[in-house]
């Protein structure tokens, strides 16, 4: 009876290894997918009230603290997501780019959204730098960016008050020491986009100028559509 018990408590001690041990292979193999898929499926709520009140909150500007996009960092964002600060939208509708853009570049935040890179930018108002993660899918965060984007390419913001419309006048690729290109332009109204070259060592930035601002309600329809579109970190 012993042996038999005995038996019984080895055969199940080992189903329990092989199930676990092809829970983690499986992860293993499924990792990117399932990085994108609790990237694609974050659905956050945005309103004019919430955004309001985010404006007022802090967040953590320093870049050197940023790390790469792994599934436990996506996992932890998608855990702590009410804690991202939105402040507002980025759309640049011929590259499929819909984004929240939220206050700071954590890691939690940028695994997520665009971050704002300075604690005193303003929507229209001289340079508004924000940061993103581009990833292996050609569709996700600030992927199109990398992959997509091109001089001339009209790029939008909105705090659901007013919509700002840029034109991408410049795309380069810098090092990431060029920590002068988040630095604020007075007089010059220009929205600057970073994100990680192919080897991650260096950076791609894309520039737009201010060409057009207005307020949200009067804003033409097919303006305001590009913001009524889901996020390209959604399904």
């Amino acid at each position: 009876m012993k042996n038999k018990k005995r038996s019984s408590w080895k055969r199940w001690l080992s189903w329990v290894g092989l199930t676990l041990l092809l829970i983690v292979s499986l992860a293993l193999i499924f990792n990117q997918q399932i990085k994108d898929y609790l990237v694609d499926s974050y659905k956050p709520e945005i309103s004019q009230t919430k955004i309001n009140n985010n404006k007022k909150k802090s967040g953590n500007f320093d870049f050197k603290d940023v790390k790469s996009l792994d599934l436990q960092m996506v996992g932890k964002a998608r855990a702590k997501k009410s804690a991202l600060n939105v402040i507002g939208e980025i759309s640049i509708p011929s590259i499929k780019l819909n984004l929240p853009i939220a206050k700071g570049v954590d890691n939690y935040t940028l695994a997520l959204a665009a971050g704002t890179m300075r604690a005193d930018q303003k929507m229209g108002e001289g340079n508004y730098p924000l940061a993103g993660h581009h990833m292996n899918s050609h569709t996700i965060l600030f992927s199109p960016l990398y992959w997509k984007s091109k001089v001339g390419q009209k790029i939008y913001l909105t705090d659901l008050k007013k919509i700002y419309e840029y034109k991408t006048t410049e795309k380069t690729y810098i090092a990431a020491t060029r920590v002068d290109v988040v630095e604020n332009t007075p007089g010059k109204n220009i929205i600057t986009l970073v994100t990680c070259d192919a080897t991650g060592a260096g950076r791609l930035m894309v520039r737009g100028e201010l060409v057009k601002t207005m307020k949200y309600k009067d804003a033409p329809k097919s303006v305001q559509k590009n913001f009524a579109k889901s996020f390209n970190n959604k399904n």
